[in-house]
């Protein structure tokens, strides 16, 4: 048997004790961060949107803008975020995160004007859909490596059916019945009484951390080998690690940067305006909240497929599949007018952001390994959250200056179309320039 590590193997009775690999536990945690992650979510807060409006006596583009700023600036503090991450752990952070989101859910119920609301926004934005989210991904990576794009399937199929496709939908039943204070109020105990200690009891850092291997075993194991010798081994799994630095310096950062960024951006205009967008073509608002469980439950599909495809397959091409479905979803969003229109176009959309999900939260690890991972992460999430910001006011803008959203949407399709062609040509894996020796006189 290799050699333990005596105090990582002594770190946690938990993490022992368990019949199975620990990495399943992680598995859950983080599925569970996820889907805690959706009171800062654009598709959640869409369903507030109106009653901002009402409430507060605000335009569509003024909370388009508010939310631009809150958004924008809460994308500022991701790198920070992340960098807390690798010096801290996932486990403190995961408690000190969902302890501040709780806090904002609850704020978000004294909103009184305008600035109060931008305040708000930032909160959710930096705290759930941005810290929240950021952690719950990165301690899944650091727990698998080899089936990676499984694990990551697995997780994002859950987070669809239970986070996208159950929220909207528990949001807009408890609306009429607590208003939408009250509502906020709830979402936040909920962070406090439920994510906050099991957050604490599940989280655990590394692998390495606790004696064991990424995935249960080490780089060359027979998976039978695995049920007649554990592993306990405290070594790091052969991967290749760039720092955030060396990775700033690559265009392939940059170019996969801006195809999450398009989708960040016009995901985030479509479904901040989805109720807008399906009134305007003489649908209901209760026909748009409910197209969030076909987008859903077709996410979930696709997320537990593509993740399986992810540990086999490129994913610059399952990126630029996504990106294509995002352009589709663009061109025809300005001509839905059934109910049978809107469920094809949540099946697309699902299929889109399915593949997105799979490949955003597993990708940076594939391409740079897990030892600086958050805050290579964290830079990452911080130009897609900022991204995230400019389609609603740019889709809120348009609206208000032209009465209608189809030449902002059929405009904005041509971007992710182009990305995508560009990500499959030049969007490989980057490698390190291998080391020669030099010859001596």
């Amino acid at each position: 048997m290799p050699t333990a590590d005596h105090h990582a193997a002594r770190g946690s009775r938990l993490v022992h004790h368990m019949p199975f690999f620990y990495g399943w536990v992680i598995l859950a945690a983080g599925t569970l961060g996820l889907v805690m992650t959706s009171p800062g979510q654009t598709y959640a807060i869409s369903i507030f949107i109106e009653h901002f409006i009402g409430d507060l006596g605000l335009s569509r583009s003024y909370v388009s803008t508010l939310y631009m700023i809150g958004t924008v600036s809460a994308s500022f503090a991701m790198p920070v975020v992340g960098r807390q991450i690798d010096r801290h752990g996932s486990r403190a952070m995961i408690v000190l995160i969902t302890v501040l989101f709780g806090l904002a859910c609850l704020y978000m119920g004294w909103v009184q004007n305008a600035f109060m609301l931008c305040l708000g926004f930032f909160a959710l934005r930096a705290l759930g859909q941005g810290s929240l989210s950021l952690v719950s991904r990165i301690v899944v990576n650091q727990w698998w490596v080899r089936r990676r794009g499984f694990a990551i399937g697995i997780v994002g199929m859950s987070y669809a059916l239970i986070g996208r496709a159950g929220f909207p939908v528990l949001i807009n039943a408890f609306i009429p019945l607590y208003g939408w204070r009250g509502t906020y109020s709830l979402l936040g105990l909920l962070l406090l009484l439920v994510m906050l200690p099991l957050g604490w009891l599940l989280v655990r850092n590394r692998p390495e951390d606790y004696g064991l291997w990424p995935d249960g075993q080490p780089p060359t194991a027979n998976p039978k080998d695995e049920m007649r010798h554990p592993v306990w081994a405290k070594q790091t799994w052969p991967e290749e690690n760039w720092t955030l630095a060396e990775v700033l310096r690559l265009p392939v950062f940059w170019l996969l940067s801006a195809g999450f960024s398009s989708i960040s951006a016009l995901n985030t205009g479509l479904t901040f305006h989805i109720v807008s967008i399906y009134v305007d073509n003489g649908l209901t608002p209760t026909i748009a909240a409910s197209s969030f469980v076909p987008i859903a439950i077709t996410s979930a599909i696709v997320q537990l497929g593509s993740g399986m495809l992810a540990d086999r397959f490129p994913a610059r091409v399952l990126l630029a599949t996504s990106l294509f479905l995002h352009a589709l979803l663009l061109a025809i969003a300005p001509y839905l007018r059934s109910i049978e229109m809107a469920l094809g176009f949540g099946i697309i959309m699902g299929m889109a952001s399915g593949l997105q999900q799979t490949i955003g939260n597993s990708i940076w690890a594939m391409y740079f390994g897990r030892q600086h991972l958050g805050s290579i992460t964290g830079a990452t999430t911080t130009i897609s959250v900022a991204s995230s910001a400019v389609g609603p006011m740019l889709f809120g803008i348009a609206r208000d200056v032209w009465g209608s959203y189809t030449f902002v949407l059929l405009t904005s399709a041509t971007l992710p179309f182009a990305l995508g062609i560009a990500i499959l040509c030049l969007g490989q894996r980057p490698r390190r320039p291998r080391q020669t020796a030099t010859p001596t006189n």
